[in-house]
């Protein structure tokens, strides 16, 4: 008998796979132990239980090590891949918030990306960001006027953070800014792990007239090394339908507006 004709045989070897290869997908683990695809993300949601790995749509990815100083250190293309379509859902729904003529501010997380991804139905736009992939979108509708503000470049997050792009945000007002968030709770607020990250945060909602968090709910309930702003800093919150209904009510008694979205 193989070692994989066990449950727990199978899911060493899918745990062994992902030490070769960083990913795996379903329809590979399928083929490889000739097993059902429910069968098999039964395996994945088991090790993600467990911690031992991250579930992404249609796969899996290593888990980091829990030793990690900063979470964050994953590049933006790993975290894209995580929560992938709670984080789509998020972006459609947080870009029917705004108005055509709007002056809009992103920032460097991988859900304010998916706002601009949504955009299609406005003609008149400026959209001030510190991270180059949203400039990249935002570019490719030729109608908007884009800025992409200067600084030192953060590498995991292509993004601007520093003195200089601080000094540069100074120079602008907003109508909404789109923040997305590594850690979040009604306790702490909102944290992560870079602290460059947060003072350039920080400038980025005293520059706005209305601030809308966008993040999904696997955020909620943590804290990160560097505090970002307290709730009462924000006006909504976008997130999905796994958010708990009990932080959502005591939001709202906040007059903190939460709409939450089926992925």
């Amino acid at each position: 008998m193989k070692i994989y004709d066990t449950a727990q045989g199978r899911r060493s070897a899918i745990l062994q796979k992902l030490r070769e290869d960083s990913s795996v997908t379903v329809a590979q683990l399928k083929e490889i132990f000739g097993v059902s695809e429910v069968t098999i993300r039964k395996d994945l949601r088991i090790l993600q239980d467990r911690k031992l790995l991250i579930r992404v749509h249609g796969g899996a990815l290593k888990e980091s090590s829990t030793n990690q100083a900063e979470p964050d250190e994953h590049n933006i293309t790993f975290k894209q891949m995580v929560n992938s379509r709670e984080k789509q859902a998020i972006g459609r729904a947080a870009a029917a918030l705004i108005n055509d003529g709007d002056t809009i501010m992103v920032d460097s997380g991988t859900t304010a990306l998916e706002v601009v991804r949504n955009l299609h139905s406005f003609n008149n736009l400026t959209i001030i960001t510190t991270s180059i992939n949203a400039m990249m979108e935002a570019v490719k509708y030729h109608r908007f006027k884009v800025m992409l503000l200067g600084g030192l470049l953060r590498e995991t997050s292509l993004s601007m953070v520093g003195p200089l792009t601080e000094s540069n945000l100074k120079l602008f007002y907003c109508d909404k800014l789109f923040l997305g968030v590594d850690s979040f709770s009604v306790e702490s607020g909102l944290s992560t792990p870079n602290v460059e990250e947060a003072s350039t945060n920080q400038v980025m909602i005293s520059r706005a007239a209305e601030v809308i968090a966008v993040f999904d709910s696997s955020k909620v309930g943590k804290r990160a090394l560097a505090f970002i702003a307290s709730v009462d800093k924000l006006n909504t919150i976008v997130t999905d339908s796994g958010f708990p209904a009990n932080i959502q009510s005591q939001l709202e008694s906040m007059n903190v507006t939460v709409e939450t979205v089926n992925p």
